[in-house]
């Protein structure tokens, strides 16, 4: 079985008697270590800008240079290193304020055997904090991964519904168009010749024109034009319009901001987050009425959807189901932004999203 690395112990110690009993009572407790001892300021600087120690162990009081001094050096530079005071001086006032501005323990000089279970529990927790750390920075990293993946995701996603729109409103609504128009031959040709026919072309075409109408809804669905040519608060207002014809839930609009075209991922966030909002009205509110307002507030886009449905409930925000809070919460945080749901039982719900306008200017790249 190999042998435990010895840990490294800077002693801040003007006596060396005083030291050699700290030394002694370590090997009784079957601390393996090396030591080195420092008496003054660049000394003890020395050696931890060489190698950090993995614990300092100081004397309250020397002749040129004191224990807190050192701590406060330590705690400067950032160095994640246990410190315990070993000193005969300290009061237990004064102690007590030495653990509250940072030492990791204090051992009297008349105690020295609770040396080594001192340095044993302060290098076990130090290794739990690092490790917690550590934990947090993987976690914090992974998180970030998963938000830029989810950017790219809809980056790419926003680029298949471009194509797809234009697929369809395009080749497939040209298409339609031409057998309309040849059905509208069709049915001048042959209705006053056989009128049953006639009627029967008719009705082809009628149908046709409802198809057309359909490949139109679907397109603009899944890119609305407005939102390119006349920016984020004109598809706001075309949206909302559209959500009261289709649903028959009445949906007002007020709008304190002034007509602009921000950039491209900016808008297309903004409005799919918009466009959710509505979406779980329509799936879960029971709502009659929406207030929809946009408003520029301390250099910060806001939007305030509110209806009087069911109302949400606190399990409800917290419920990982909660698909559709998920990705607003989500594509808010694209942007740098947050969305805020409040409400209750009977009260309906409020979504309150905020981006802050400096995302305005990031892009993604989409093609209109």
């Amino acid at each position: 079985m190999q042998a435990p690395n010895p840990i490294h112990i800077l002693l801040l110690e003007d006596d060396p008697a005083h030291a050699e009993l700290a030394r002694r009572a370590l090997i009784d407790a079957g601390v393996i270590f090396v030591i080195t001892r420092v008496e003054t300021r660049a000394e003890f600087e020395g050696h931890l800008n060489d190698t950090a120690p993995d614990i300092i162990l100081s004397d309250y009081r020397l002749p040129t240079f004191d224990g807190l001094e050192a701590l406060r050096i330590v705690q400067a530079a950032a160095l994640n290193i246990p410190f315990i005071f070993v000193t005969g001086t300290m009061g237990e006032e004064v102690a007590i304020e030495t653990l509250k501005i940072g030492a990791t323990d204090y051992v009297l000089k008349t105690h020295l055997a609770r040396l080594g279970p001192s340095v044993r529990r302060a290098l076990s927790e130090t290794l739990e904090r690092r490790e917690r750390y550590e934990a947090e920075v993987k976690l914090v990293q992974s998180n970030e991964q998963l938000r830029a993946l989810t950017a790219h995701l809809q980056q790419v996603r926003e680029q298949e519904c471009i194509r797809i729109s234009r697929q369809v409103h395009d080749e497939l609504g040209q298409a339609l168009t031409g057998l309309k128009l040849d059905l509208s031959w069709l049915v001048s040709e042959v209705i006053n010749t056989n009128e049953a026919l006639g009627k029967k072309v008719q009705d082809l075409a009628d149908r046709i024109d409802a198809t057309i109408q359909t490949v139109r809804q679907i397109s603009t669905d899944l890119r609305p034009g407005v939102l390119d040519n006349l920016g984020l608060v004109a598809a706001i207002e075309w949206k909302a319009n559209d959500f009261h014809l289709r649903t028959g839930i009445r949906c007002t609009t007020t709008i304190m901001v002034n007509e602009t075209m921000w950039g491209q991922e900016f808008s297309t966030t903004f409005f799919r987050i918009f466009q959710e909002t509505l979406t779980n009205i329509i799936r879960h509110a029971a709502a009659t009425q929406v207030e929809v307002v946009i408003a520029v507030d301390t250099g910060r886009l806001v939007l305030i959807v509110r209806d009087n449905g069911i109302g949400i409930t606190e399990a409800d925000i917290a419920s990982v189901k909660s698909i559709g809070l998920v990705g607003i919460r989500e594509r808010a945080a694209l942007l740098g932004g947050s969305a805020v749901f409040s409400g209750g039982p009977g009260l309906g719900t409020i979504v309150t999203v905020s981006i802050p306008l400096t995302s305005a200017d990031r892009h993604w790249g989409l093609t209109p």
